[in-house]
């Protein structure tokens, strides 16, 4: 959880200075270190970086993440691929294709995957 915490301000830091793009990616990155870590802890590991398939891991555990989990997962998850790669794109590099609104948005999404699992760990331990 520890680097899922890092990861999401080293996305802050980028959208600060204008690399929206790649503050996209770490919000990516930043949720899915935190699905990994509750998967982990869980004694359930995976690996992969497809957020839904992680949040399905969850649920076979038994635990049904909300509405607003799942959802924000599905719009992170299209930051893994063409943030940082430009043949993602027909033209341009990635840096031209990501806006400041969307990176903040992105931000705001991990950082509530980030908290839902945190509460949900919280839960799990007997500490919430």
């Amino acid at each position: 959880m520890e680097s899922a915490r890092r990861t999401l301000e080293s996305a802050k830091r980028d959208a600060w200075y204008g690399d929206y793009n790649w503050a996209c990616f770490k919000a990516h990155q930043a949720a899915g270190k935190a699905l990994k870590a509750l998967l982990w802890g869980c004694g359930k590991p995976r690996v992969g970086h497809s957020l839904p398939r992680l949040l399905s891991g969850i649920e076979e555990l038994g635990i049904a993440p909300p509405n607003d989990i799942r959802e924000a997962c599905i719009r992170l998850n299209k930051f893994y691929t063409p943030t940082r790669y430009p043949d993602a794109w027909s033209e341009g590099i990635p840096e031209e294709y990501y806006s400041e609104k969307e990176a903040l948005e992105a931000i705001e999404l991990a950082k509530m995957v980030i908290e839902w699992v945190e509460e949900v760990w919280r839960r799990l331990s007997g500490r919430g």
